[in-house]
């Protein structure tokens, strides 16, 4: 599979995907409607990592604007179909140290386990997002694939904390990001996401937690009833807030601009037509009609609401645990579809993911598993996935 979209270094250590910008370094998001985009400056991220030594290897393919499930729908990867992620493949084949991606939708995370990987999504606010090719901007957060939490903490350490540039940049200069004993710390499985997984993913959590026990931590399994809505919530939230960003895109300014058009409206109309894949066209109309006067009230609106109940009920569980052990996706590995199946696809697996997003709290995956905390509670996820990645050393 060709990972990169673009290769810059051999000696690189850093690989990010192509919805970070690196300075005159084409970024496409994964679409044509972007193709020939050459930003003037590079993500925070990016220049964080350059300014401690860390060379950016090149940027990596994504699926378009991080909507499908693992990266397999890029424009410019799309005869490869290929179900996982280029990011995640770089770092599991040892070609890079680390890779940074975008977490919208769990597509990071989902790739991370099916590459066998660790990706950690921190904390809402806690890095920069100025250089993101944005959709989602409420949830969506730069995130860190590595081989281990060691990894993940040490890159973590150099591209957290504030930046004056992101009007959603918390306002902490670091964040704590040690590794830890984990003895006597508490997890708890849910009971109705690990009903919704294979067997075989079931056994993953079931062995992840048996080595948390080894560590000294006490699992046990609860029942609550929060995450079915809490992904309608985010999808609502998530195809709207992406039907607003992407409709900058008009084939006036950058990017793709279709050959064919009588007048202005006929070159949006071509231009976004041949720009956007399937799965695009069907966020941005699902996302409109979420917005649209008739269903405003009972779609948008409601989310907003639904979106703070979720966050009081996960706080109230995060008074008892240190963290939640989940799967991230229902299988250990996908298998080819049509796109225009993508939008159903993706929402039945996001079920695992969105509570991160929606609510902005840190998740890991390791081992082929996730483990949720509480806001700036990176410290005990890092620490709960090194004790149990250690045993397997």
């Amino acid at each position: 599979m060709k990972y990169y979209a673009t290769k810059l270094s051999d000696n690189g250590t850093v690989a990010v995907d192509d919805t970070i910008l690196v300075k005159g370094i084409e970024a496409t998001a994964g679409s044509r409607i972007l193709e020939g985009f050459k930003p003037l400056f590079s993500a925070q991220a990016v220049v964080r990592l350059e300014k401690e030594g860390y060379e950016i290897a090149g940027k990596t393919h994504v699926g378009e604007f991080g909507l499908d499930l693992v990266g397999e729908f890029s424009h410019y990867s799309e005869k490869e179909n290929k179900l996982y992620g280029a990011a995640a493949e770089l770092v599991a084949k040892g070609e890079v140290k680390a890779a940074l991606g975008v977490d919208m939708n769990g597509a990071t995370r989902r790739a991370a386990a099916i590459s066998g990987v660790s990706f950690l999504k921190p904390t809402y606010g806690t890095v920069s997002r100025y250089g993101v090719i944005s959709c989602a901007a409420s949830g969506e957060q730069i995130g860190v694939y590595a081989k281990n939490a060691e990894g993940i903490k040490e890159i973590m350490d150099v591209i957290s904390g504030h930046d004056e540039k992101d009007g959603t940049s918390l306002k902490k200069d670091s964040y704590d990001y040690s590794i830890s004993e984990v003895s006597g710390k508490k997890v708890c499985i849910i009971k109705e996401l690990l009903e919704k997984a294979d067997d075989e993913t079931k056994a993953r959590i079931n062995a992840f937690a048996e080595g948390l026990r080894l560590a000294g931590a006490k699992v046990e399994e609860i029942s609550l009833d929060i995450f079915d809505n809490a992904n309608t919530a985010w999808q609502i939230l998530m195809t709207a807030e992406t039907c607003n960003n992407v409709s900058r895109y008009d084939g006036v300014k950058y990017g793709h601009r279709a050959k064919q058009y009588r007048n202005i409206d006929e070159l949006y109309v071509n231009s976004r037509t041949e720009g956007f894949n399937f799965l695009t066209k069907a966020v941005i109309l699902y996302g409109s009609d979420v917005l649209s006067k008739n269903r405003y009230k009972d779609c948008y609106s409601k989310s907003l609401k639904v979106r703070r109940v979720i966050a009081e009920s996960y706080e109230k569980l995060m008074e008892s645990y240190d963290a939640v052990l989940t799967p991230v996706c229902s299988k250990t590995a996908y298998e080819k579809y049509d796109i225009k199946d993508a939008f159903g696809k993706v929402y039945e697996e996001s079920v695992f993911t969105a509570v991160a997003n929606l609510i902005g709290v840190p998740a890991i995956v390791s081992g082929g598993v996730q483990l949720m905390g509480k806001a700036f509670g990176e410290s005990t996820l890092l620490s709960l996935a090194n004790s149990v990645e250690r045993q397997g050393e």
